[in-house]
C-alpha cells in the first residue's frame, strides 16, 4: 500500500489556560508565535506547527502525546530553561547509541500539565 503522507506538518496540544499557555511557550521555550485566538494558538517549530487549543469538548480535555523538541546543546538548553522556571521531570540522560551517535533526553512539564521533552542527537 502506497502512502502520501510527507511529513507531520502540524501537532495540536491541549491545553487549559490560553494565556499561562502562551506566555510559557513564547517567553519560556522560545519558539515563534505565529497569531492566536481566544481558544487557541499557533507556533512556529522549523517547519512545524504546533497548535495549542482548548478542547472544544470535556472527552478531548487529557494530556497529549509527548512532544519532542530537538536542541543542539541539551546541557545548555536544560540549565537555561531552568533558570527560566521550567520544571523537568529528570536530568538529561543517554536514551540510545546507535553507532557513533547517542540520542539523549529530558522530560519537562509545560503549565498545562502535558509532559514534553528536550532530545539531542550527539556523534562522537
Amino acid at each position: 500500500m502506497m502512502t502520501n503522507i510527507k511529513r507531520v506538518g502540524q501537532i495540536g496540544v491541549p491545553i487549559k489556560d490560553i494565556d499561562r499557555a502562551v506566555e510559557f511557550y513564547k517567553n519560556l521555550l522560545g519558539l515563534p508565535l505565529l497569531f492566536n485566538t481566544d481558544t487557541m494558538a499557533f507556533f512556529e517549530c522549523n517547519g512545524l506547527r504546533l497548535l495549542l487549543s482548548l478542547p472544544e469538548k470535556d472527552q478531548f480535555a487529557h494530556s497529549s502525546s509527548v512532544v519532542y523538541f530537538q536542541v543542539e546543546d541539551i546541557k545548555e538548553t536544560y540549565h537555561g530553561l531552568v533558570e527560566k522556571g521550567v520544571i523537568f521531570v529528570d536530568e538529561p540522560h543517554l536514551v540510545a547509541k546507535m553507532g557513533q551517535t547517542e540520542t539523549w533526553m529530558t522530560f519537562f512539564k509545560d503549565t498545562e500539565d502535558n509532559t514534553h521533552a528536550l532530545m539531542s542527537e550527539v556523534h562522537s
